[in-house]
């Protein structure tokens, strides 16, 4: 799954990455090493810009909040939950398959984190029960440190009970696709520890490499099958994965040193 990320670009170096055309200054978002469900996150689109005389859809970077809140949906209070969509099942789940043919976007992270938890603890999160504690949390990220783009989808809710001029009358959420996690060797992988993907966690973000993202962009692609071309796994041994501070399952703390690299993991902590 992906639920704690961190994203420290900023606009204006995202903006060259994805070679958008709009973004707003006043929709600029500080540096985030603890990106959690329900915050403000970047995102990447293309639409029609509003009053616009050409129907052509711009590339822009756009705020959205982290948690698909589905259109028809009567109140946003399910939107924390729903920040993931699998790759498997997004085409015809109700809350996904209409933004998954029309509102796609890409999700820029650094990288993101999970945590490491015993064979059988995970086996009983795949199955959907409950399990231990949290142990010691790692950094994912490509190994070559470019940005991490994560396939993702958004939608637009209305907030019936406010007035249409008021600034919190439509709602703008997103949620991020996942998919089975690698099973091949990292290319870098921790002198303890994990040494595939699938040894941290049996899901991850679904990664865009460069040669997708205009096609995942693409508001025009709409066929269902076609589209689940795009979910295909990246090609493996992009990745690296390093342990980091246990500080950072405290979503209050925030800042680089979430990032740091340890040479071993912390003292009580399990692989």
């Amino acid at each position: 799954m992906c639920g704690r990320y961190a994203s420290s670009r900023g606009p204006e170096d995202l903006a060259g990455i994805f070679e958008v055309e709009k973004w707003e200054p006043e929709e600029t978002l500080e540096p985030d090493y603890n990106v959690a469900p329900t915050k403000e996150v970047y995102a990447v689109l293309d639409r029609p810009l509003k009053d616009a005389d050409s129907p052509r859809p711009v590339r822009q970077l756009r705020k959205l909040k982290w948690g698909l809140v589905p259109s028809w949906a009567k109140t946003p209070e399910g939107g924390a939950r729903m920040i993931n969509a699998r790759a498997e099942t997004v085409h015809e789940k109700p809350s996904y398959r209409r933004a998954f043919a029309a509102r796609r976007c890409i999700v820029p992270a650094d990288g993101y984190y999970e945590w490491v938890t015993g064979e059988q603890e995970r086996d009983l999160e795949v199955e959907g029960k409950k399990k231990r504690p949290r142990k010691q949390p790692y950094f994912v990220l490509p190994a070559d440190g470019s940005v991490f783009a994560m396939a993702g989808l958004y939608e637009f809710w209305r907030d019936r009970t406010l007035p249409d001029d008021h600034p919190r009358a439509w709602w703008v959420t997103c949620s991020v696709i996942t998919t089975e996690a690698e099973r091949t060797p990292l290319a870098v992988a921790p002198a303890e520890g994990p040494h595939t993907l699938a040894d941290i966690h049996p899901r991850m973000p679904l990664m865009l490499t460069p040669d997708r993202w205009d096609a995942w962009l693409d508001p025009s692609r709409t066929d269902p099958d076609g589209l689940r071309d795009l979910l295909t796994p990246p090609p493996a041994g992009l990745m690296r994965a390093y342990p980091v501070p246990t500080a950072v399952s405290n979503v209050r703390n925030n800042g680089p040193e979430l990032l740091k690299e340890l040479e071993a993991p912390e003292e009580g902590t399990l692989f």
